[in-house]
């Protein structure tokens, strides 16, 4: 199977070796949060925000995993995220989520994205941390819902990116009842015979994990990815003891069973192809 990254690289390699380094002008660099390698802009997204030298996986938006994931990175929105209800009236929510909403360029940090996946149609959903930090409201979680019946009443599978977790507390018992909304429609969904891939990126916490993060029929992971309900650093506050190397990640999730494969990102669309074929296979 193609490699995507190399495949990426090359172009990029020959695009630049048609430059004139004397028009070369200075660029600003990408400074990996983990090795703290310095990389080129063109670089860091032509490999899907993983650095090529220890290959963390940084921060990419739900647009641009989608682009990654579906046929020829073609796509439709079928229902686009509404902006945050202030259904408490908050003091200072509505100017916040305005203020997230021209930073972020997103109504709120739940999207959802229809299209072909290797040749299978699917619905896919994910959580946008760079909207609140994806905390769930009642409009990121009636998109993920809305996914999810749209899913069920058309026969087509689900893939859901997780991110995020904890509750906006600015929406109180309102953002809480997500997680039994979202996992109802999941519910309603599995019941139907529907097929779930879950996706745990960095970090997938809280309700998000209490709820459709942790119901699919096979759960993937990004590497070094936190899943767990509340963080080590409030764990090991409560419990007063210091936890073991590596704990929550995606790969110490995989040894205990929570998680079924980890999975890199530029390998990403390539499995979940083969998993949505040899589902739709499965029901012929």
């Amino acid at each position: 199977m193609p490699n995507p990254f190399l495949e990426r690289k090359l172009k990029l390699d020959i695009l630049k070796s048609l430059r004139s380094p004397a028009k070369r002008e200075p660029r600003r660099t990408v400074t990996c949060s983990g090795c703290k390698t310095e990389l080129e802009p063109d670089v860091f997204a032509l490999a899907l925000n993983v650095c090529p030298s220890c290959g963390l996986h940084m921060y990419i938006s739900a647009a641009a995993r989608f682009t990654n994931i579906f046929d020829g990175g073609e796509y439709s929105e079928p229902f686009p995220c509404a902006a945050p209800r202030d259904v408490l009236a908050f003091p200072g929510y509505a100017e916040k989520a305005a203020e997230q909403s021209a930073k972020s360029g997103l109504s709120d940090a739940g999207l959802a994205a229809e299209g072909k996946i290797g040749g299978t149609y699917a619905i896919a959903a994910a959580i946008d941390i760079s909207f609140m930090m994806g905390s769930m409201g009642t409009s990121a979680g009636g998109t993920v819902t809305r996914a999810a019946e749209s899913a069920a009443s058309r026969g087509l599978p689900l893939v859901i990116f997780c991110a995020g977790g904890g509750a906006r507390m600015q929406e109180g018992v309102f953002s809480l009842m997500q997680m039994i909304k979202t996992s109802a429609a999941i519910r309603r969904f599995s019941g139907g015979g529907g097929f779930y891939v879950s996706v745990i990126t960095n970090p997938t916490t809280g309700g998000i994990t209490a709820s459709f993060a942790s119901l699919a029929d096979i759960t993937l992971a990004e590497p070094g990815a936190l899943f767990g309900f509340a963080g080590p650093r409030v764990i090991e506050q409560t419990i007063g003891e210091k936890l073991p190397q590596g704990f929550q990640s995606g790969e110490f999730q995989l040894d205990h069973g929570f998680v079924d494969a980890i999975v890199p990102r530029a390998e990403m669309r390539g499995t979940l192809a083969r998993l949505l074929a040899l589902h739709a296979g499965a029901r012929i």
